[in-house]
């Protein structure tokens, strides 16, 4: 009966903490640009090819 409740509530937890969202490649870019990672002329180019 324990591990009938243990896994029941452990299977609602994981549900509604969930908070892993899947970014997209526009989203990425703009991370990495924000971080300095990229140039503006390539965050341009790369979103060109993106688009």
């Amino acid at each position: 009966m324990f591990i009938f409740w243990f896994i029941l509530i452990y299977l609602i937890f994981s549900l509604f903490n969930n908070k892993e969202e899947k970014s997209s490649a526009i989203d990425i870019l703009k991370e990495r640009f924000a971080k300095g990672e990229i140039t503006k002329a390539q965050f341009d180019e790369i979103k060109k090819s993106l688009i």
